[in-house]
Order: C-alpha cells, then structure tokens, then sequence
C-alpha cells in the first residue's frame, strides 16, 4: 500500500481549466472583422474614385491593382492587430506557467481570432463576393469563347440573334449595305435573310477555322456583290473590311481575356498574402498584449 500511495502523491495533477479562453477570442474577432468591414468599405469608395467615365481621366488598370493590393495589406494589418491585441488584453491571467508556455498561448489566441475573424468576415460577405467572382467568371469565359469563334458567332439565327451588344449582327449587315438608296427598299427581305444566313454561316466556319479559305471568300465576295450592287472589286475590298475587323475584335476580346485572367491570378496571390500576414499580425499582437496584461498586474 506504502508504494501506491507515494505514486499517487508525485504524479502531477492534471489542470482543470482549458488552455484556450474563447470569451476573449471572440471578443477580439469581433473586433477585427467589425473594423475590416468599415476599411473594406473605404477602400471601396476610395477605388470609386479612381474610376471616371470620361476617357483619359481613370487610373490605369495597373495602379488600381496596385493600389488594391496594398490596401488589403493595410486592412489585414490593422484589423488583425486590433483583433489580436484585444484578444492578450482580456484574458485571464495564467498562473503557475512558464514564460514560454505563456507566449504560445497568446499567439494560438491571437491566430484563432485571426480565423474567426476571416470566418466571420467571408460569411457576412460570402453572397456578394460569390456573386461578384460568378460574375466575373461568367465575363471572363464569354469573352473567350467570342475570341474563339469570332464576332460572328450567334449571328445564324437572323439579326435578332446573338451577342448582347449585337456586333454579329453589325457585322452581317455591313456586308449587304446597298450603295443604291433604291435597294433599301426594294422587296426581297427573304433573299436578304437567305444571303445574311449564309454569310454568318461562312464568317462562323471561318472564325473556327482561323482563316477563311479562297472558295468561301470567293462565294462571299458574289453574295455581296449580288445583294448590294456593288462591282467585285468593291465587293471584295467590303469583305476583306469586314474580316479585318472581326480579326481586330477577336484580338481585343482575346487581349480582354488574357487581362482579366491576370488580374484574377494577381489578386488571389495578394489576398492570400494579406491573409498570410494578418495571422502573423495577430498572432504578434496578442502576446504584446497579453504581455502588457500581466506586467500591469504585476506591478498593480
């Protein structure tokens, strides 16, 4: 019985109280996501007026990144820091811990409330940015596949039919623009449609392609010389006009594209940067002050 008794008497008991204080984390991660909302909206009205409608007069699309990136940076700096320091002010006092084991304990509280704050901040905003990258996403696809077909695309189904702005439509029209103001009304409109649907069927199987072929330029240079009067020469110099600027939209939607991919990639790396340094910030700033919290009760 005497050996038992001494092994009960030397083995350490084991704490009661939990490791983690959730009261002061959530305290602190309130905080910090209360005060990312209103930066976030400063930023938002400050990135409103770096846009103009009026040509010339926007930033580049260089310096509104830029200046996107670093506001991130501030407002994960900011909030992360108050949210964290918060949270090493309000806690109890640790008794009977090394010094060691009381700095990792702030700094797990002050990451946790860094987390919950992004939790909490990626729900309140979760609908608006969900519908924001859909949007944008959405944005991004439709203009490549109008880069992969061309801007003729759509334009099979008559002039109703196509893209939202209607280039397809302009496109087809302007190759059977009569030079005789007579033909504008001249009977005819189901042969006009006719020569409209192949000329968009040429222009689709064209765009697919990469290049028209000499038959289908050939048969599209008559059609238009047929239905708008025109000579062949000035049938054939409308048609290559026309092709020129459906290549001249394909490079400017593929240009858009490849833009508004990079700019996608260049935010998601800075905002997991931001993220990366506000959990470093709270986590500092919560053992400065729970730090601060036990000197001042020590000298109390």
């Amino acid at each position: 019985m005497a050996p038992s008794v001494l092994a009960d008497v030397s083995t350490p008991a084991e704490s009661s109280v939990p490791a983690v204080s959730w009261a002061p984390i959530i305290a602190g991660a309130f905080a910090a996501s209360t005060l990312t909302l209103i930066l976030m909206l400063v930023g938002s009205g400050l990135g409103l007026t770096l846009i103009s409608p009026w040509s010339g007069e926007s930033a580049s699309a260089t310096t509104f990144a830029v200046s996107s990136a670093i506001w991130l940076v501030i407002v994960q700096w900011l909030s992360s820091g108050l949210g964290g320091y918060l949270t090493g002010r309000l806690r109890t006092k640790w008794v009977g811990l090394h010094t060691d084991e009381t700095f990792f304990r702030d700094t797990a509280h002050g990451f946790l409330a860094w987390a919950l704050a992004t939790m909490l901040v990626v729900f309140v905003l979760g609908s608006a940015t969900s519908a924001a990258v859909g949007t944008g996403v959405k944005a991004v696809s439709s203009v490549a596949s109008g880069a992969a077909l061309g801007a003729s695309a759509g334009a099979t189904s008559g002039p109703e039919v196509g893209d939202s702005n209607g280039m397809p439509s302009y496109f087809v029209d302007s190759l059977f623009r009569p030079t005789d103001p007579a033909r504008l009304t001249a009977p005819g409109a189901e042969g006009d449609g006719a020569a409209a649907a192949q000329a968009s069927r040429i222009l689709v199987a064209s765009a697919a392609a990469g290049e028209m072929s000499p038959e289908d330029k050939t048969y599209l240079v008559q059609l238009v010389a047929a239905r708008t009067g025109l000579s062949q020469a000035d049938a054939t110099t409308r048609v290559d006009t026309v092709l020129a600027r459906i290549e001249e939209a394909k490079v400017a939607a593929q240009k858009a594209a490849d833009a508004a991919r990079k700019a996608a990639a260049t935010f998601a790396l800075v905002g997991a940067l931001s993220l990366i340094i506000g959990a470093f910030i709270a986590s500092a700033a919560a053992a400065l002050g729970g730090r601060q919290r036990d000197d001042l009760e020590t000298l109390s």
